[in-house]
């Protein structure tokens, strides 16, 4: 009585023993042989993982290979693809801004990996069954006259090829050759020269020596350089942020984060980050013209964003006018990121809140439904919605927009309390707006996050002051706004708390 089920239980724990042996070696097949294309560093690149325990970048012909540990097991081969540089000069010069916020490119290369492990994971747990499916199909019988054929010629050639194919299978490709180049890698610091000194954080990093190495090396000097130069301005900025005398939010207040016009400087992003957090801020606004042309060669910029701000309570945004097409919306609301769809929703500190990309970013701020608008035309609408809202007893609290001039009828309406932009890169109000009836609503423009002169601010340091605001609210409306603006000698500017009363 008690023989059986034991025997029944071994059974049971062979098929989910061979079973989870076969689930993980074919998942570790599969994980081997994954490959997916992303965008990282502005290149289309292409991820390949393996168990190496090392970062290995591919850059192309001309700038050396590096390498650098890992810091798991799991290693991971970049291959970088094509870009839309004009100079090699300006691709080192991207190089050195990225790698020294390099949270976003991480996050990016972290997230792939995983999800090809996952993919394999899933695909090897199904297919480890597969085996056993045909062996249960099979049956007792049929698999004894199995055995009995195995000595014969056929028996044996129909077992060889399916081993032949198994291990095809399951071998990555190139595995055990001895024909392949041989690598030589040596450390940056070696490579350079002991002339060029090194900041502590490379110190693991390796390029790989070839014939044509020799002729990078300058440019690899100066993006060393430019690194070392961005790195040092914007962490002493962000560490100088912590020290700031900002107003700290009383019981029951709210503050938010806001930014505009980053222009794709993404130094600035922890820069923004520690003035919020010396300030209190638990949430961001985004008021647009995160890139400088909505391409998907500045997903870096956005992927830098969203791993910045990726753990705050709210984070809504809006599309800048150079955030052309549908890419930098998609790829933030694929981060958590919440736009607009000419409703209004929940805001920071229990508020309501309305937006509207700027309708002269191409296939943006159609309204939706329409397309072709102008600027004038989607500023009625916007005021349209406001105030019908208003009207609802679903007051918009803050108006979240790129321009603050598309707010302004919708102002003069009195249908808002707070309207928020940017786009001047120069950083006016808050300005107290008076409706007909007598209500009163606030707008307040920020200047350029980036620290942008033009359309794009990717360099070593600021080309001109970048701004900050801090908007306070209580009691689902916002009461105050303070704004901070970082010179380009990394002086700290802190305005006082500007009060925002009704």
């Amino acid at each position: 009585m008690v023989v059986l089920p034991a025997r029944r239980a071994l059974k049971v724990l062979a098929y989910v023993g061979t079973w989870l042996v076969l689930s993980v070696a074919i998942a570790g097949a599969i994980f081997l042989h994954s490959e997916r294309t992303v965008e990282i560093a502005s290149h289309e690149a292409r991820l390949s993982p393996n168990f190496s325990g090392e970062v290995v970048a591919r850059l192309g012909p001309v700038l050396p290979d590096l390498r650098m540990p890992s810091g798991s097991r799991i290693g991971v081969e970049v291959e970088l693809g094509k870009t839309d540089a004009a100079t090699l000069e300006e691709l080192t010069s991207r190089y050195a801004a990225i790698a020294s916020q390099p949270e976003g490119q991480i996050d990016v290369a972290q997230r792939t990996v995983e999800a090809m492990a996952l993919a394999a994971l899933v695909q090897g747990a199904v297919l480890g069954g597969v085996p056993l499916l045909v062996w249960a199909l099979v049956g007792r019988a049929r698999r004894q006259q199995l055995y009995a054929a195995l000595p014969t010629r056929r028996g044996l050639a129909v077992s060889g090829l399916a081993v032949a194919l198994t291990v095809a299978a399951v071998v990555p490709y190139g595995w055990g050759r001895t024909d392949l180049p041989a690598e030589h890698w040596i450390s940056l610091h070696d490579f350079l020269g002991p002339e060029v000194p090194l900041p502590d954080e490379l110190d693991g990093v390796q390029v790989m020596t070839d014939a044509t190495t020799a002729q990078s090396r300058r440019l690899i000097e100066s993006g060393i350089s430019s690194y070392d130069e961005s790195l040092k301005f914007y962490s002493e900025a962000a560490d100088d942020a912590a020290m700031l005398d900002l107003r700290k939010p009383e019981e029951g207040e709210t503050v938010v984060l806001l930014v505009s016009d980053r222009h794709d400087n993404v130094g600035m992003d922890k820069v923004a980050r520690a003035i919020g957090e010396a300030g209190g801020a638990t949430a961001v606004l985004d008021a647009g013209d995160d890139t400088s042309t909505g391409s998907r060669w500045e997903a870096f910029s956005l992927d830098s964003l969203a791993a910045t701000f990726k753990d705050l309570d709210g984070r809504w945004a809006v599309a800048g006018n150079h955030d052309h097409g549908g890419f930098v919306r998609s790829h933030l609301e694929d981060r958590g990121w919440t736009y607009f769809d000419d409703e209004v929703i929940d805001g920071p500190g229990g508020s309501r809140i309305l937006g509207v990309d700027d309708p002269r970013s191409s296939g943006l701020g159609d309204w939706r439904d329409q397309t072709g608008l102008s600027f004038g035309e989607v500023a009625d609408l916007l005021a349209e919605a406001a105030c019908a809202a208003d009207e609802d007893g679903d007051r918009v609290n803050t108006l979240l927009v790129h321009d603050a001039n598309i707010a302004k009828p919708a102002l003069q309406r009195g249908c808002v309390d707070l309207v928020v932009g940017g786009h001047i890169h120069v950083q006016t109000g808050p300005t107290a707006v008076t409706a007909e009836d007598g209500r009163v609503g606030y707008t307040y423009t920020l200047g350029t996050t980036g620290g942008a002169a033009y359309a794009i601010a990717i360099g070593s340091k600021l080309r001109r002051p970048a701004s900050i605001g801090l908007v306070t609210y209580r009691d689902g409306r916002p009461v105050g706004i303070q704004s901070i603006t970082l010179q380009p000698n990394g002086r700290y500017d802190v305005a006082p708390w500007a009060p925002l009363t009704y």
